[in-house]
């Protein structure tokens, strides 16, 4: 991959507003054009997951990435979001993730606990 994007930002000859990658026509790439282009509906429907839209692998891999640590509002550039709500809505947190997360919160409750730092029981 990494050798077809240096040869793209060479062609682009350093204009920022450049596109790295065209539709058939020159513009920018539709969604039709990409659905076309890797077969989606096909692939898709061999593979038993007719459900599945392109859009959701990006929910995907921004999950992905906010699992692995990347601060949200880096993730907000990478989406090309204007607002950092919006990207906060891709993030979906497996069902192991939140239940570890209270897990973790009620270790910490109970540290606090036994160290006199709170007496309330809850």
């Amino acid at each position: 991959m990494r050798p077809l994007i240096i040869r793209r930002l060479q062609a682009a000859r350093g204009d920022p507003d450049a596109r790295l990658y065209t539709g058939p026509r020159g513009g920018r790439i539709s969604t039709a054009v990409l659905r076309d282009a890797t077969h989606w509906d096909d692939v898709t429907r061999d593979l038993g997951y007719e459900h599945l839209r392109r859009h959701d692998l990006r929910h995907t891999g921004l999950t992905w990435m906010a699992d692995a640590g990347i601060l949200p509002h880096i993730l907000k550039e990478i989406a090309g979001h204007r607002l950092i709500t919006t990207t906060q809505r891709y993030f979906h947190p497996d069902v192991l993730r939140i239940l570890k997360a209270g897990q973790a919160l009620t270790h910490h409750l109970e540290k606090l606990q036994r160290d006199g730092q709170i007496t309330r029981h809850w």
